[in-house]
C-alpha cells in the first residue's frame, strides 16, 4: 500500500489527475484479489458448503444514486448544450465513475483544461443526458418507448456497450408495445441509418407479420418511401386481403403526396390478380388515385380480368401465371383459411375441417376444398409412426418424447388440383404487452403435409408459455393456391 501512496504522489507530480491513479489502484487491487486469492476462495467455498453469502448491493447502489444526486465529492462538472438552443444542463459528477464506464469520457477527462467538460448534444439527447448518467452510476434505467433511440445514440457515441445492447433488445421485445403515434417505423430507420441489421430484419418482420394492425394505425401514414414499396414486394404480409392493402395505400398517398415515379411504382406492385373481379371494377369507377394513373397500371388490370374470366390452365398455356400478381400473400380472409384455437393443446390429438376456393381466379372461386388439420402435442415424425388403419384413417402415433406437430391435407383430390399447388402456412398468434401479435409464422414446402420445425422451440406445458394466449394455442392456418405455367405456345 506504501508503494501505491507513493506511486499516486508520483502522478500527480507528472500531472495525471489523482482520479486516474485512485482508479488504477481499484483495478489494480481487484484484479490481485481475482487472481492471486480465486483459487483459496473457491476451495474455501468448496469445503464451507453451509457458507452464506451476504449480498448488500442495492444499498450500495442507493449510495451511488445519492452520491450522483447530492454531487458530494464531485470533480468534474458535465455541461451538456443543447444544438440550436440556449438551454444547458449542468450536472456535477466523478470523473472516476465516468471513466471505468466509458472509454470515451477518460479520453475527454484526460484532455480536460479545468474540471468542465462541455458536451453538445441533440434536444432529444440532452432530454434523457441525466438517465443516462444515473445509468452510468446506478446500473439500471428507467425509459419510455420514446427515449429508447436517444439513448440508444448516447450509449453508442460514448461507448458504454452494455446500455446499447440491452437497449436494442429492448426495442426487439417491445415492438409490439402500444404509443400514440407508434414507434416501429422509427425503430426501423433509425437501425438502417445505423446498420443495426438484427434490430432492422426485427422491425420489418414485425410491420410484415401484424400489417392488418399497422395498416390501422396512425403510424402507417409515417412510414418511408423506401419502407412502403419494400413491404409491398414481400409474399408473406400478413393481412385481410389484397384490397385492403390497396385501399391503405391509397390513403398513404393521399396523406403523404409523394412524386408520380412513387406512386406509379407502389401502384404496380399491388398485386391485382388477388382482387376480385367485383372490386376491380369498383375501384375503376369509384377510385381517384386509380382514374388518375389508370394509363400506368391498364396492362396489369388487363391481365387481371383475363386472369378471371378464363381457365387458369388456358391462361397458363399463354402467360407466366408464376409472377407475383398471381402469387397469394398471406391473407386472413374465411376465402383462405381459418383460425383455429386449441383448449389446452398438451392434453391430446386435435383435427380440424375447413374449407377454401380452390385459387384466387374467378374461374375457381366457386369451387371449394376441404382440408383436415390433425395436431398432436407429442408425435414421432412420418417415417416412424403408422399412417394408415385398416379403415384408411390417418392413426398417429404418439410418445413422450415426441413434440407438437400439425398435418395439413385435402380430404379429397380432384381434376381441377392440375396446375395448382398449395402453400400452407400456420400461423401462431401470442400476447405481447398485453396485444395480440403473430409470435411465429411455419410454411410447408409444396409437396409436403407438415412443417418439420413447427413450435420445436415452444414449451406448452407452461401455463405462461409465450406461444399461449390463456393456456391456449391461437393458431391461423392460410392455404395459398399457386398456379404453375404447364406449357408455351409457340408464336
Amino acid at each position: 500500500m506504501r508503494n501505491n501512496r507513493e506511486e499516486m504522489v508520483r502522478s500527480c507530480e507528472r500531472g495525471i489527475p489523482v482520479w486516474v491513479s485512485v482508479g488504477c489502484l481499484l483495478l489494480c487491487i481487484h484484479f490481485h484479489s481475482v487472481t492471486v486469492a480465486g483459487a483459496a476462495l473457491k476451495q474455501e467455498a468448496a469445503l464451507d458448503s453451509g457458507a452464506t453469502v451476504l449480498n448488500h448491493s442495492m444499498s450500495l447502489v442507493q449510495r451511488m444514486e445519492a452520491l450522483l444526486a447530492m454531487g458530494n465529492g464531485s470533480d468534474v462538472t458535465l455541461r451538456v448544450q443543447t444544438i440550436g438552443t440556449d438551454e444547458v444542463k449542468v450536472i456535477p459528477a466523478h470523473g472516476l465513475v465516468l471513466a471505468l464506464q466509458s472509454d470515451v469520457f477518460e479520453e475527454l477527462l484526460l484532455a480536460r483544461n479545468n474540471s468542465v467538460v462541455v458536451l453538445r448534444e441533440t434536444p432529444e439527447c440532452a432530454a434523457v443526458f441525466d438517465k443516462f448518467v444515473r445509468y452510468l452510476y446506478c446500473g439500471d434505467i428507467s425509459l419510455r418507448l420514446d427515449q429508447a433511440i436517444s439513448l440508444h445514440k448516447l450509449a453508442s457515441k460514448y461507448h458504454v456497450w452494455g446500455l446499447q445492447q440491452g437497449l436494442t433488445q429492448y426495442m426487439t421485445q417491445h415492438l409490439s408495445s402500444e404509443s400514440p403515434t407508434g414507434h416501429v417505423v422509427g425503430w426501423y430507420s433509425y437501425a438502417l441509418q445505423i446498420g443495426d441489421v438484427a434490430l432492422r430484419d426485427s422491425c420489418l418482420q414485425y410491420l410484415s407479420w401484424n400489417l392488418s394492425s399497422v395498416l390501422q394505425s396512425a403510424e402507417w401514414g409515417s412510414i418511408s418511401e423506401d419502407l412502403l414499396l419494400s413491404l409491398l414486394q414481400r409474399s408473406d404480409l400478413i393481412l385481410q386481403s389484397e384490397l385492403e392493402l390497396y385501399e391503405a395505400l391509397e390513403a398513404w398517398i393521399s396523406q403523404n403526396q409523394p412524386v408520380s415515379a412513387t406512386v406509379e411504382t407502389a401502384l404496380r406492385a399491388v398485386r391485382y390478380g388477388m382482387i376480385p373481379p367485383q372490386h376491380l371494377f369498383r375501384l375503376q369507377k369509384q377510385s381517384a388515385l386509380m382514374l388518375k394513373y389508370y394509363e400506368s397500371i391498364r396492362d396489369l388490370l388487363y391481365l387481371a380480368f383475363q386472369f378471371h374470366s378464363a381457365s387458369p390452365i388456358q391462361l397458363a398455356k399463354y402467360f407466366d401465371v408464376n409472377c407475383s400478381i398471381f402469387t397469394p400473400r398471406n391473407y386472413l380472409s374465411s376465402s383462405w383459411g381459418s383460425p383455429w384455437v386449441i383448449n389446452n393443446p398438451t392434453r391430446d390429438d386435435r383435427s380440424y375441417s375447413f374449407q377454401t376456393q380452390l385459387g384466387p381466379s374467378g374461374h375457381d372461386s366457386s369451387k371449394r376444398v376441404t382440408w383436415n388439420a390433425l395436431f398432436s402435442p407429442r408425435w414421432l415424425p412420418l417415417s416412424a409412426r403408422s399412417t394408415y388403419t385398416e379403415l384408411g384413417a390417418m392413426q398417429p402415433t404418439r410418445t413422450e418424447g415426441g413434440r407438437p406437430r400439425i398435418i395439413i391435407t385435402p380430404a379429397t383430390s380432384s381434376p381441377d388440383f392440375a396446375g395448382v399447388s398449395f402453400q400452407k402456412t400456420v400461423i401462431v398468434m401470442a400476447r405481447q404487452q398485453g396485444k395480440v401479435v403473430v409470435r411465429h409464422v411455419y410454411n410447408f414446402h409444396q409437396s409436403t403435409e407438415e412443417a418439420g420445425d413447427f413450435l420445436v422451440d415452444a414449451d406448452l406445458q407452461r401455463r405462461s408459455s409465450d406461444y399461449l394466449i390463456d393456456s391456449s394455442l391461437y393458431l391461423h392456418i392460410v392455404i395459398k393456391p399457386i398456379y404453375h405455367t404447364l406449357l408455351i405456345a409457340r408464336k
